[in-house]
């Protein structure tokens, strides 16, 4: 193999070892206290709640798409995921959102969306996108409003 090609391999290896993160993870879940676990005794896995996760119960779906809310969706959209997600089915660094909304439950995009670490830790779908991606998702902050939003627009596609 000639320098260049191990050169251009080398940068290439570099570049996606970078790229993958990982940074400070906290020490416990979100919504934990040091030093203790709340579990779900049915399962003996944490539950939702002591991970700061959003379950069904939490969220509030019309039948109808809320066009402000989707508009609003979209202006994050915009900002904060576009570089990454396209509105179609083709991945860019992420997944396409395109038919996301009939594919997964509204539960889990808005966990993938807010709680991108405690997924990426116990879900074996997040982690599966991880492995496909090899990019991990960095926490873009959203509110719970936000997310919604980001929910609402993806129902739109």
């Amino acid at each position: 193999m000639n320098t260049f090609w191990k050169t251009t391999l080398t940068i290439v290896l570099i570049g996606g070892l970078l790229a993958c993160g990982g940074g400070n993870k906290p020490a416990h879940p979100p919504g934990t206290n040091a030093g203790t676990q709340v579990t779900d005794a049915s399962t003996s896995e944490p539950s939702p709640k002591a991970t700061g996760l959003i379950t069904a119960a939490d969220l509030q779906l019309g039948e109808e798409v809320d066009a402000a809310m989707a508009e609003k969706g979209k202006t994050t959209y915009d900002v904060k995921c576009q570089a990454c997600h396209s509105t179609g089915a083709n991945r860019v660094v992420g997944p396409g959102w395109q038919g996301l909304a009939t594919k997964r439950e509204p539960a889990w995009i808005m966990n993938m969306i807010m709680n991108i670490d405690v997924m990426l830790e116990s879900d074996p779908e997040a982690q599966k996108l991880l492995e496909e991606c090899l990019v991990r998702m960095p926490n873009q902050n959203l509110s719970k409003d936000e997310a919604r939003e980001v929910l609402e627009f993806m129902r739109t596609l």
